[in-house]
């Protein structure tokens, strides 16, 4: 067991460490996108072939969307003719591999850790996006509409400003994407600390350790009712890997934890047919399960 100070200064430091590198990331993207037009994105992921999925995928990867903005942008694409199976491509792969869960894995995990993460992610957002689409389930979308969720700001005319106001702006829209969520960071950093001073390695060790057959299950498994942000989940997978969790069964974790977000989960509800949302948390969960063992055997 660590004694109270300990888990004081893991609580500050991961908490401190967090918050900076979410808004340095947060600003580098709100920057660079007052460059690019919807327009031509949309255009992008229009692509034929295989290409859209990629396309849709890095769409994905660079967009920072929270669960309230992920849903109404699928929409969105969806109505402005982007092929379904992209848009699948981009809704799967958008929670999990964004530049703050990168940045946080390269600086917790490694560099290997993070690009393996983000290249498997990738591939199975991609083909299951065109799976999708080669089975024709663009009938099971719902025909609403939906109304732009809490990280939805007014559009303005960004380009014309000068150097320095677009930086303003950037580290404002930074502030603007960390504080609704700043009480699912302590949340996650709360539990991590908590694990981190009090859950015996021997548990973690027995349940999801290296030497454990069903440590990737269980961590799937797990991860699913917690329903976890991003934020609240890469400070719980960093102390259980600390205290022995493999890499592999923590990697499962997160993807289920942050893949199957409650708030993402019940908007889709609002759009999707039961089939396809029966579906889509299944695909979370496989990509979940090959993942974490393709990572226990490479790590």
């Amino acid at each position: 067991m660590n004694t109270i100070l300990d888990i004081l200064q893991y609580f500050v430091t991961i908490t401190i460490e967090l918050i900076v590198l979410f808004m340095l990331i947060s600003a580098i993207v709100e920057f660079v996108f007052m460059y690019v037009s919807e327009d031509k994105l949309r255009k992008y992921l229009s692509s034929k072939g295989i290409w859209g999925n990629i396309m849709a995928v890095l769409f994905g990867a660079v967009t920072p969307f929270c669960a309230c903005s992920t849903v109404p942008m699928t929409l969105g694409l969806l109505r402005a003719g982007v092929p379904f199976g992209a848009v699948m491509s981009f809704l799967i792969s958008s929670p999990l591999i964004d530049p703050l869960v990168f940045t946080l894995l390269v600086a917790f995990m490694g560099w290997k850790v993070a690009i393996a993460f983000f290249i498997l992610t990738s591939v199975f957002s991609v083909f299951f996006g065109i799976l999708l689409e080669k089975i024709g389930w663009k009938n099971q979308v719902k025909d609403v509409r939906i109304k732009q969720g809490c990280c939805h700001t007014e559009e303005i005319n960004k380009r014309s400003l000068p150097f320095k106001e677009k930086i303003k702006l950037s580290f404002v829209g930074a502030w603007g994407s960390l504080r609704p969520i700043l009480i699912y960071m302590f949340i996650g950093i709360g539990i991590g600390a908590a694990i981190y001073g009090y859950m015996p390695s021997d548990f973690i060790l027995k349940i999801a350790g290296p030497d454990s057959v069903f440590a990737v299950p269980a961590a799937t498994l797990i991860g699913i009712p917690l329903y976890l942000r991003v934020e609240t989940a890469i400070p719980i997978v960093i102390s259980l890997i600390a205290k022995g969790m493999s890499v592999g069964a923590a990697i499962a974790f997160l993807i289920t934890g942050a893949g199957v977000a409650i708030p993402e989960i019940s908007l889709l509800a609002g759009i999707f047919k039961p089939k396809l949302l029966a579906v889509f948390i299944a695909v979370v969960i496989i990509t979940a399960l090959i993942t974490g063992y393709i990572f226990n055997i490479i790590f």
